[in-house]
């Protein structure tokens, strides 16, 4: 075999049920030069066996074995051990399609500012089955550190393909849990380009197992990060010294558990203006990932974010205002169509009631088609 072209990243935990035929659809690739590394995470299913077999029939893809420590430690693992010009990511539970590395080499090569692609992916269920939904990202370059919630320069994690040398010259991931990907992303923005491909080069799983989608305590330690992250790209750019994401952040998360708490504990080490901005910025980011995660809003989330909106609101511009504005009063709507009337009265002020009724009787009328189509918002 020649020296492989790119290496493929797949960490996986207890992945039996689809590991298989996630790497499957990257032996099928129309390109055969490159290698695949699976990171076993200390599975105790029968992943490894799987893997054992899959290995020893193919000699490309190799079995990095670990003590289970999370996502960041394995792909770090992974890149250690990567030496082709190209890294590409795979989840141990989505599908590239045959022409995926193929085409995203071509794009890198055909522009040498660009240091990462993703690109567009149809939505499956947890049984392989389309949902109906297509998920284009909008272009990082839009991205901005300084709007609430952050803009960040995104790109589909699963079907994320970089140089080698640009995530080596960011140092890898770093610990800013459940979103170390958009950590990652805003520092190699620093580098180069970025770019979100328009093909459809991939199924996209959506289960209630996935890292973020697993529960609304990971939503909220997955909120935190991602705002954490955008302050930690604005420190950077006014040549201040960056943060640090410890790795046992995860257990004073975990102990605290409410977004007030998970608050207190990421404000930790900013001074008055970053510690404003993260607690308006986590508020919707909330907000915004409850909007299709498979968890809701519990009642204590809504009185933080109601507090926090209405304290910083004065910060905002006019047009992160009617955004932000927009967002309160359609979760409101989502919580009362779901019977959660409690929460719905306890995030939004009186004044805000007429929007967010208007809003619930859009959702009671319309077919969700043609709320996805209205809204056209990029997914993340």
């Amino acid at each position: 075999m020649t020296d492989p072209l790119v290496d493929v990243l797949i960490p996986v935990f207890n992945g039996e049920r689809t590991v298989r035929q996630a790497i499957e659809s990257i032996q099928r690739q129309s390109i055969d030069n490159f290698k695949i590394y699976v990171i076993d995470d200390g599975s105790t299913d029968s992943t490894p066996q799987i893997l054992a077999e899959l290995s020893q029939a193919d000699p490309r893809v190799q079995v990095l074995n670990k003590v289970n420590s999370g996502i960041v430690d394995a792909l770090n693992l992974g890149l250690d051990r990567c030496r082709a010009e190209f890294v590409a990511r795979q989840d141990a539970d989505d599908l590239a399609y045959p022409t995926r590395l193929a085409d995203q080499i071509s794009y890198l090569r055909a522009h040498p500012e660009c240091v990462a692609v993703s690109c567009a992916a149809r939505h499956i269920d947890e049984h392989g089955h389309p949902t109906g939904v297509v998920t284009r990202c909008g272009q990082p370059s839009s991205a901005d550190p300084n709007w609430v919630p952050s803009k960040e320069p995104y790109l589909m994690h699963p079907f994320l393909m970089t140089r080698r040398s640009s995530i080596q010259k960011v140092r890898g991931y770093r610990y800013a849990f459940h979103s170390e990907d958009t950590d990652l992303y805003w520092r190699l923005l620093e580098v180069g380009i970025l770019h979100n491909m328009d093909t459809v080069l991939g199924d996209y799983r959506l289960h209630s197992q996935s890292i973020t989608g697993a529960s609304v305590l990971n939503g909220r330690i997955s909120a935190l990060n991602s705002q954490l992250a955008s302050v930690s790209a604005i420190r950077r750019r006014r040549s201040r010294p960056d943060l640090t994401f410890p790795k046992d952040a995860i257990l004073h998360y975990q102990r605290v558990r409410s977004l007030a708490g998970i608050f207190e504990v990421g404000r930790r080490g900013l001074d008055e203006e970053e510690a404003a901005y993260l607690e308006i910025s986590l508020a919707t980011k909330m907000m915004d990932l409850a909007a299709y995660r498979p968890y809701e809003l519990e009642y204590d989330d809504c009185t933080y974010i109601r507090a926090a909106v209405v304290k910083h609101a004065h910060r905002l511009t006019r047009d992160n205002h009617d955004t932000i504005n927009r967002m309160w009063s359609g979760t409101a709507a989502r919580l009362a169509h779901n019977g959660l009337l409690k929460e719905a009265v306890a995030l939004l002020p009186p004044g805000y009631y007429p929007t967010a009724l208007a809003r619930l009787a859009f959702r009671a009328c319309v077919p969700m088609r043609i709320r996805r189509r209205v809204r056209n918002q990029p997914y993340k």
